[in-house]
């Protein structure tokens, strides 16, 4: 029997390459997105194989249906039927208040954290519903704990974005249920990623993690197996479930 496929989108960095690293170490088949780091893409690509495992990296920009459709395309083309798709691709502008953004701040940040994980899910719907002939499969969204606390002062955008990520995980898993599709999401909190820098403060997380229960940040690695948990048949009753993986925040 053939390996399970496993789809990150944006597995250049972070919670993505970490997820797709440690899917990869347990025997899964990857296959990650990125939209602009094709060196760092190359870099996880190279490290799952150096240690034994299967993946391949396509460029694609998650916000661009056409990118979305040649990228399930090559999927099918390359390793066939696809198991779980972990829609990770997203992203943060400079933090301020909202009466300081401007409309096309809000267009970017929605098409990338939602419109992107809203065209995902749709071809993971098409090719793995039991409706349209597929045999299942998961989807595992990421949110963000920002969806509930709001991220005043910062990224009130963001947080409406992974807002309507929740929404639609609670709805799609409903409708999919007795497809054969289990759609859940984890909502990281204050984890040491990059993230941070692209929106103009690199030490964000050693700023704010007093304010954690746990008194640290989180790892991507932590959140991944949070991901991979969702993913897997352990969790074959969980769906519209939301994982907080925050440390206690």
């Amino acid at each position: 029997m053939a390996s399970p496929i496993m789809l990150v989108t944006g597995g250049s960095r972070g919670i993505g390459a970490a997820t797709a690293r440690m899917a990869a170490a347990r025997g899964w088949r990857v296959v990650l997105s990125y939209k602009g780091q094709a060196q760092a893409a190359d870099e996880v690509v190279q490290q799952i194989r150096a240690a034994g495992g299967t993946a391949i990296a396509i460029q694609a920009d998650v916000s661009v249906e056409a990118d979305v459709l040649r990228l399930f395309r090559t999927v099918d083309e390359q390793f066939g039927a696809l198991t779980v798709l972990v829609n990770n691709a997203g992203m943060l502008e400079q933090q301020m208040r909202l009466d300081q953004m401007d409309l096309d701040r809000w267009q970017r940040v929605f098409s990338a954290n939602v419109f992107g994980s809203f065209l995902c899910a749709k071809q993971a719907v098409l090719r793995m519903s039991a409706k349209y002939g597929g045999s299942g499969g998961s989807i595992v969204n990421l949110s963000s704990a920002a969806s509930r606390i709001g991220s005043p002062n910062e990224f009130i955008d963001y947080a409406a974005a992974k807002g309507a990520i929740d929404s639609m995980t609670v709805g799609l898993a409903k409708e999919v249920a007795a497809e054969s599709i289990r759609v859940n999401a984890v909502r990281p909190g204050l984890i040491y990623t990059d993230i941070h820098a692209s929106a103009g403060e690199p030490g964000r997380v050693d700023r704010a993690k007093a304010g954690v229960p746990m008194q640290r940040g989180g790892t991507p690695e932590e959140v991944a197996e949070a991901i991979l948990w969702l993913a897997s048949d352990q969790a074959s009753y969980l769906t519209g479930t939301l994982i907080d993986v925050t440390g206690g925040r």
